[in-house]
């Protein structure tokens, strides 16, 4: 099929690979520009463009698509099907109807669960048991639109935002080559969503991280793997803040001051609000990531510390 891909992070990328290696003829891709990134604000490349230049695929990268001059740059393209990937732009009814076979959506969660921006984080930190990725295509609203197809994975017990990441981003690359054979060989069942029954996975946050230790030490250890790499979990520890990378809930009570820290020679247990949490892996602001025996033979911890005071 002729296509144009509309896709920005590295989530994107290996539904652009998978088009590539399918057979299928991409256009162009289009993708948001160009941002200056960290201290000496180099100007760095997405990594959707990065990647179509590799393939020596044209790239567009226009600040609004719904400007005038470059709705006519996308007519002129005459694709069968725009495939849209974590673009990060709200695509206008023009667009949309544009191509003959619509506009096709792969998107990180079984919908109509987890509509939104940040659906793989939110699967995790909702102790969801599996997840997976759903081809839609897309109308007006907000991951709204008809579905397509669907396919989904178990979440494993330790599954973190980052590796259910690398998961579904692999796996909506290899739906997509299903979904646009049914499309183009008229097989393709369009299934209405009706109503989610999970709120808007709404973007996350920095602050999202700071640990309220009077929560239940497992919806703890569950933030903790879904922030898991961004923003990350963190707490306060004698005035310094500490990101807590791993941790694992123990069944039992505390003396009931959530926070309230049991130090020994090479473990560190927390009371919440229910049972404690045994962490075992943080790192102390401007130090490397290390696991807690590591940690407390480097930094001294009083027991009875109160994390979070």
């Amino acid at each position: 099929m002729r296509i144009v891909f509309m896709g920005t992070p590295d989530f994107s990328v290996p539904t652009l690979e998978s088009l590539v290696k399918g057979g299928h003829k991409v256009l162009a891709v289009v993708t948001q520009p160009d941002k200056p990134k960290g201290r000496g604000k180099s100007v760095l490349m997405t990594p959707v463009k990065e990647k179509a230049l590799e393939l020596g695929i044209p790239v567009y990268q226009p600040v609004k698509v719904r400007e005038p001059e470059f709705m006519e740059v996308l007519k002129g393209l005459d694709a069968e099907v725009f495939v849209v990937v974590a673009f990060g732009q709200i695509l206008p009814k023009e667009i949309l109807e544009m191509p003959r076979y619509g506009c096709v959506n792969v998107h990180a969660s079984l919908l109509p669960r987890y509509r939104g921006a940040a659906p793989i984080q939110w699967a995790v930190i909702d102790g969801e048991a599996v997840s997976g990725v759903t081809t839609m295509l897309m109308d007006e609203g907000l991951d709204t639109g008809d579905m397509l197809e669907k396919a989904e994975i178990p979440l494993d017990k330790e599954e973190t935002g980052g590796s259910l990441f690398e998961k579904l981003s692999l796996l909506g690359g290899e739906l997509i080559l299903s979904t646009l054979e049914k499309l183009q060989n008229g097989t393709a069942v369009r299934t209405p969503q009706g109503e989610p029954d999970t709120p808007y996975a709404k973007m996350l946050k920095k602050s999202m991280g700071q640990i309220d230790w009077s929560m239940e030490a497992e919806k703890i250890e569950r933030l903790i793997r879904g922030l898991n790499p961004w923003p990350s979990a963190y707490t306060s520890l004698n005035g310094k803040t500490v990101k807590i990378w791993a941790a694992e809930v123990v069944p039992g009570n505390g003396a009931g001051v959530p926070g309230r820290a049991a130090v020994s020679r090479d473990s560190l247990l927390v009371e919440t609000g229910k049972d404690l949490l045994s962490i075992k892996e943080l790192q102390l602001e401007g130090k490397k990531r290390m696991d807690t025996a590591a940690f407390l033979r480097g930094f001294q911890v009083e027991d009875g510390t109160v994390l979070g005071a």
